[in-house]
Order: C-alpha cells, then sequence, then structure tokens
C-alpha cells in the first residue's frame, strides 16, 4: 500500500480488549502506512473525533454490540454531523443478522464485516477491506458491495 499519499487512518472500537490487539497486529504485519487508533466503546469512539487536535481516520471499524453507546448509535451520531460525512464505516461483528446488516445500511454504514474466528481469515478479510476502501475513497458503496466476503 506504499504510495505517495498519507497514511491510512484506521479507528477500531470495541470493546473486547483482545480483538483489539490481534485486529491491530494484524495491521502492523500488513504496511507501514497505516496509523491506528483503538476505543473501547462508543462514547470514547465520539470523544475522539469530537477533539479538532486528532486527525479525522478515513475508516472506522465498528463493533455493534458494545457497553456504554453501541455501535448503531455511533453510526446515527456520526452520520448526523457533516464534518464526518467523508469517514469510511466498517460494521465489524460477530452478528450474521439480517435485520443488524439492513440496519446499519440504512443508518448509512460503508461495508460490514462479520468477524472471522480463524487469524488467518481475518487477516484476509481486513487486507480485503483496506483495499476496497483504498480504491473507493472518492466512489461510493453500494447495496450490492455491502456485505463483504472473503
Amino acid at each position: 500500500m506504499k504510495s505517495g499519499i498519507a497514511p491510512l487512518r484506521v479507528l477500531l472500537t470495541d470493546d473486547d480488549a483482545d480483538d483489539r490487539l490481534i485486529f491491530k497486529e494484524i495491521l502492523d504485519e500488513m504496511d507501514k502506512d497505516i496509523t491506528v487508533n483503538m476505543m473501547n466503546d462508543g462514547k470514547q469512539l465520539m470523544n475522539f473525533l469530537s477533539t479538532e487536535d486528532n486527525p479525522l481516520p478515513h475508516i472506522i471499524y465498528l463493533d455493534l454490540n458494545m457497553p456504554n453507546m453501541d455501535g448503531i448509535e455511533c453510526l446515527q451520531k456520526i452520520r448526523s454531523h457533516g464534518k464526518y460525512s467523508n469517514i469510511l464505516i466498517a460494521i465489524y461483528s460477530t452478528s450474521t443478522s439480517d435485520k443488524d446488516i439492513d440496519d446499519t445500511f440504512s443508518h448509512g454504514a460503508n461495508i460490514y464485516i462479520t468477524k472471522p474466528a480463524a487469524y488467518s481469515e481475518l487477516k484476509k478479510v481486513l487486507k480485503k477491506s483496506l483495499s476496497a476502501v483504498q480504491m473507493n475513497r472518492s466512489s461510493e458503496f453500494d447495496r450490492s458491495n455491502f456485505v463483504l466476503k472473503i
């Protein structure tokens, strides 16, 4: 992913410390042109986004089931602010529920990823999602490419 553009800024919001650690480990293995910030819950995420000194991420990987503020509530708050309109949002959840998929799509998520259990599969899905993000920085995701499959 090395190129003349600025590093890809990734933000993961997930209440599971092990999931955050593995996510970061995989991204560190993949590329040095990626910066990663991690949040434990939705409130932390919204505080990070609203702090002027923090550069906005290009993509947020957002877990649905979190304490304090869940993923749907975060998604709604992010999409209600024009300041955040260029941030891509990848729902990153264990849920395979059609209702969760439909709800997140209708609330403005760009892509839906079901967390794979195996490390190798997670690495593949993160690589594919980041490639999709880089290719689609200036174009729209739509329902036909919403659910990311490997």
